[in-house]
C-alpha cells in the first residue's frame, strides 16, 4: 500500500499552552487535526466555566485563517469544583470533560485532587450527565517507583472510582502499561484509553542509555520494551476501547534542559507520518483510521469527521527539527527512525 485516505483525526489529549506559545504551536495541529481535547493546567488552571470560555476564545482567536478546527474544552477537577458550573457548562455544550490530575503527579498538577473522597459529588454528576472524566492515571506516593505508578493507581484508586460509580464515563488518558492496555480492554464501554504518539516509539531506554535525553522525557515516563509492544498491540487491534491522544506537549528547549527539566514530547508536527509508519511496521495500515479517526468520536458521542486526509508513501518525509517561538525553541519529537508517509488534504 503506497496511499491511503482516512477521515480527518481527532486528537483526544492536546497541550496548546497559551500567548505566544498557543500562537506557535497551534498551526501544528490544524494542520492535520480538525478538533482536539484541550488541557486546562495552565497557570493558573482552567476551573470554571468562565474561565473555560475565555480560554476557548484565545484558541480560535489564533487559529490560522481559513482553519476550521474545533477545540473541546475541559475543566480542571479540584476539590472545590463548583457542581452547578460544571453541568451548565456542559448542558451548553462549552465542556467535553473534566481532567483528573492527581497532585502533584505532573505539570501544572499542584491544584490536583489529594482526596478522592471530596470530589465524589461531582463524579457522580457527571455519571448522571454523561460527562467524560479524563484521568492523569499515577499515583504520588513516594514510596511507590515511577515505574509502577500506573499499575497502582488503577488498583488503589481508579478500579474502585468505577466501582462505586459505574456509569461514570472514564478516559485513562495517556496509557503506558500492559496492565492500562489490559484494563482498558475489559472495562466496557464506559471506559477508553488515549494511546500516546511517543510511547508507540520509545521505551526508557531512549530516555537514559548513552546519556540522558531530556526531550524524550515525559509523564507518564516510558515504561520497558514489553509494555511499548502491548501498546502497539493495542493500538494497532482497531479495538474501540483506544484512540489517539497524542499529549503532544510543547515546552521551550531551555525548559526542557534545565537541571529539573519538564516533562513532555511534543508530536503534533509528525504525529500523522510517525502513526503511519507504526501500523505499517506492525501490518496494520487499515486499522489506522479506527484508532486516529473513529473510535474517539464514537467515545464522546461525537460524528467522526466528514473532511478526509490522504497519507502517501515516498521518499523521506523532512519535517523540521524545532518549531520557533517568541519564548524560545520547541523541539520537535524525534523517532529515530525514517518517516516515508507524507500528508496531505
Amino acid at each position: 500500500m503506497t496511499s491511503l485516505t482516512i477521515r480527518r483525526p481527532d486528537d483526544w489529549h492536546l497541550h496548546l499552552r497559551d500567548c505566544a506559545m498557543l500562537k506557535a504551536v497551534l498551526p501544528e495541529t490544524t494542520r492535520h487535526f480538525a478538533r482536539a481535547i484541550i488541557m486546562p493546567n495552565l497557570v493558573p488552571p482552567i476551573v470554571t466555566a468562565a474561565e473555560a470560555a475565555d480560554y476557548r476564545d484565545r484558541i480560535l482567536s489564533a487559529k490560522p485563517r481559513g482553519s476550521k478546527f474545533q477545540p473541546l474544552m475541559t475543566l480542571y477537577l479540584t476539590e472545590d469544583t463548583d457542581v452547578r458550573d460544571l453541568r451548565a457548562a456542559a448542558e451548553i455544550g462549552l465542556i467535553h470533560a473534566v481532567k483528573l490530575y492527581p497532585a502533584g503527579a505532573t505539570t501544572n498538577s499542584s491544584s490536583g485532587v489529594r482526596d478522592f473522597t471530596k470530589v465524589k459529588r461531582v463524579l457522580e454528576n457527571m455519571a448522571q450527565i454523561g460527562l467524560p472524566l479524563c484521568v492523569h492515571g499515577e499515583v504520588t506516593d513516594p514510596e511507590i517507583d515511577i515505574f509502577d505508578r500506573e499499575a497502582v493507581f488503577i488498583d488503589r484508586v481508579l478500579d474502585p472510582i468505577r466501582r462505586d460509580i459505574p456509569d461514570l464515563k472514564v478516559v485513562m488518558e495517556h496509557i503506558t502499561t500492559k496492565d492500562g492496555a489490559d484494563y482498558a480492554r475489559e472495562g466496557g464501554d464506559k471506559l477508553g484509553a488515549t494511546i500516546t504518539t511517543h510511547h508507540l516509539v520509545i521505551n526508557r531506554n531512549h530516555i537514559l542509555v548513552g546519556g540522558i535525553k531530556p526531550h524524550y522525557y515525559c509523564l507518564p515516563v516510558a515504561k520497558r520494551e514489553e509494555h511499548r509492544l502491548a501498546l502497539r498491540k493495542a493500538a494497532t487491534s482497531g479495538d474501540p476501547s483506544y484512540f489517539l491522544g497524542t499529549d503532544s506537549a510543547p515546552h521551550t528547549d531551555a525548559n526542557k534542559l534545565l537541571p529539573c527539566g519538564c516533562a513532555g514530547c511534543f508530536t503534533a508536527t509528525n504525529t500523522m507520518s510517525i502513526l503511519a509508519e507504526v501500523f505499517e511496521q506492525e501490518g496494520a495500515l487499515n486499522q489506522l483510521e479506527r484508532f486516529a479517526s473513529l473510535n474517539g468520536p464514537a467515545f464522546y458521542g461525537l460524528p467522526a469527521n466528514d473532511e478526509t486526509l490522504t497519507l502517501t508513501k515516498g521518499d523521506p518525509v523532512a519535517h523540521p527539527d524545532r518549531i520557533e517561538t517568541d519564548d524560545g525553541p520547541v523541539t520537535v519529537f524525534d523517532p529515530q527512525m525514517p518517516l516515508h508517509w507524507h500528508v496531505s488534504e
